[in-house]
């Protein structure tokens, strides 16, 4: 497989500094692949490739680099616990999980050093590698998807611009060309907007300021249907407040109707809260992933619990991501699959009030605001997952390294 032509400019830029944004699936980790060859067809040089983790080091690149030294008859030695090649010229590449920079403090880098997904990695790495690549004057890369303008990588790409030996490449993934455009006009339909700008378009999408900034008034509309014979529960397991959201199912979405704020409670008052409030009702509950765990207080589990007081439950095994259950809020909120009772002031305060830590794409978690919200995310969550595309690997092909 040949470098796409976006590729080949990145690759052929002679800067010692390279910065490369690019949207998902544009192709970064197949250019980090062709860059590590590139510099390590010279003898007996040292390539690092880093990661924010060992695992992403292992589950992103590994595979796909040994399968392409294979292809080329480079190899002399593998090492799968410390991720490190051998060449049969002399020269080695290292992989390396930023969670333990430690293992990168006094190396001798005389190739290239690739930073991956380096919106996602503590900034003072740099200040560690950095003088490893002194002695031999060595070049680095930083590739990565944007994650806003009070992250490092957007400081560090607008401060390159314009400076001596410095690049800057910024892409969306259909200028990658390895997405169909009817994907990404399908991913468009389906995700957030403010998701889809960051993910796709690659751009530097600003998170101050609310994170449910899709909801407004016209989200607000009392319920007029017949008594609920089936209702939609929310829950987050706090002690004080214990949340839930009550909704009820309708063709074009969920109708919010009520919400539940406990103080000093726990899970058995709050299950008698719901069937106090909602008798002879088929309870459909979608808690917090981590009521699976058991609780030194107790000698069962949240939803064990949940369980048996006769609810239905609808969890995830592990927790969805924060930002997952945000933007399918928000996703959901613009396409008009949720309304909000008036009577639900609680959550309609929160989704009014809860705003990003400045600087960050992190809700303000001490501001009290975010219970509700989450027990809001959790069902949205399940209900309107935001659709992610999944692009089978693809064996890799020979293309030449000049």
């Amino acid at each position: 497989m040949k470098l796409t032509p976006v590729q080949q400019q990145v690759a052929d830029d002679k800067n010692r500094w390279r910065i490369c944004v690019a949207g998902r699936r544009w192709g970064k980790t197949f250019l980090s692949i062709r860059e590590m060859c590139y510099f390590a067809r010279e003898p007996n040089k040292t390539i690092y490739y880093i990661a924010p983790t060992y695992r992403m080091c292992r589950n992103i690149v590994w595979d796909a680099l040994k399968d392409r030294l294979i292809q080329l008859n480079w190899i002399k030695k593998i090492n799968e616990t410390d991720l490190r090649i051998d060449l049969v010229n002399g020269s080695k590449i290292y992989l390396r999980g930023a969670d333990n920079p430690d293992r990168l403090r006094g190396v001798d880098i005389s190739g290239i050093v690739i930073f991956d997904e380096y919106a996602d990695i503590d900034e003072d790495i740099w200040t560690v590698v950095r003088p490893s690549l002194a002695t031999s004057q060595a070049s680095a890369m930083w590739i990565g998807t944007p994650k806003g303008k009070g992250n490092h990588l957007y400081e560090l790409f607008q401060w390159a611009q314009g400076q001596q030996n410095w690049s800057t490449y910024k892409f969306t993934s259909a200028e990658g060309g390895q997405i169909p455009q009817e994907e990404i006009d399908a991913a468009r339909r389906e995700m957030d907007p403010r998701q889809f700008k960051q993910e796709f378009e690659a751009d530097w999408v600003d998170y101050k300021g609310l994170v449910y900034y899709a909801f407004n008034e016209t989200h607000v509309k009392p319920y007029t249907g017949p008594k609920p014979q089936q209702v939609l529960v929310g829950m987050d397991f706090n002690v004080s407040p214990g949340c839930a959201t009550i909704g009820v199912q309708e063709p074009w979405g969920i109708h919010i109707i009520d919400e539940i704020e406990l103080l000093n409670t726990n899970t058995f008052e709050m299950a008698e809260e719901i069937k106090k409030r909602y008798p002879n009702t088929i309870i459909k509950v979608f808690p917090d992933p981590a009521g699976s765990q058991r609780r030194s207080s107790s000698t069962t589990t949240d939803h064990k619990i949940l369980y048996n007081e006769g609810f239905n439950v609808f969890v995830r095994r592990a927790h969805p991501a924060v930002k997952d259950r945000i933007n399918s809020v928000n996703s959901a909120f613009s396409s008009g699959k949720i309304l909000i009772d008036p009577k639900c002031k609680s959550l309609r305060n929160c989704l009014n009030k809860l705003s990003y830590r400045d600087g960050t794409n992190e809700p303000d978690k001490n501001s009290g605001y975010d219970h509700l919200l989450d027990a809001l995310g959790y069902k949205i969550e399940y209900l309107y997952p935001i659709k992610k595309i999944i692009t089978p690997r693809v064996e890799p092909q020979r293309w030449a390294v000049n």
